[in-house]
């Protein structure tokens, strides 16, 4: 489990393809701190750490994740939002994230809001999760709240520090997203059923 809170932004150091895998070597300043079989998410996507070097880790993404999550157009020197998993105990000052990202939506709109910006997102596979004015939602690991909601499209207001300290400030109109609809609103529409 994890907050959205992010801790880090690491870089993409190398990228191996092992079949229909993708092995990533990413650095960052939690990376020295980590141990192998710890749960990280990465742009909200909860990842094994598989090994463990001085300054950066390495992880494995298999073909179900890449299909489900944006972790395939990662790139070399790409950033990449890491938060480590939550400790029984923490306080929790985002929402519950669970890493499990339900698909990914398209930027259609970044709007310069004097101080803030305003982030919308355009998503392709509705899943019958609904997103609610002023709900959570995590995007690349990021816990936000939702400021609008049409069909199939929500909006988010990002902060300063937000930008500043999460890979939002790299994000252009086109680029894709990991989405986690919120699990409390999830288990309520499982309930419905």
């Amino acid at each position: 489990m994890f907050s959205g809170i992010i801790e880090d932004v690491g870089r993409v150091e190398k990228i191996i393809r092992e079949k229909d895998n993708l092995i990533f070597l990413i650095t960052s300043k939690i990376s020295k701190h980590l141990k192998v079989d710890q749960s990280v998410s990465h742009n909200g996507v909860c990842l094994t750490v598989t090994e463990v070097f001085d300054n950066s880790h390495q992880v494995t993404a298999i073909k179900e994740t890449l299909n489900a999550s944006n972790l395939a157009s990662l790139t070399d020197g790409g950033s990449v939002n890491l938060e480590r998993s939550l400790k029984l105990g923490d306080r929790i000052d985002g929402h519950i994230v669970q890493g499990h990202v339900d698909q990914t939506a398209e930027c259609v709109e970044i709007k310069d809001d004097n101080g803030s910006w305003v982030y919308t997102f355009k998503y392709h596979k509705p899943v019958g999760v609904g997103i609610i004015q002023k709900g959570s939602i995590a995007l690349n690991g990021v816990s936000l709240t939702i400021c609008d909601n049409k069909a199939n499209m929500f909006s988010v207001a990002i902060i300063p520090y937000t930008y500043e300290n999460t890979n939002f400030k790299e994000i252009i109109l086109g680029d894709m997203v990991n989405v986690e609809f919120d699990v409390l609103g999830k288990y309520v529409l499982e309930n419905k059923k």
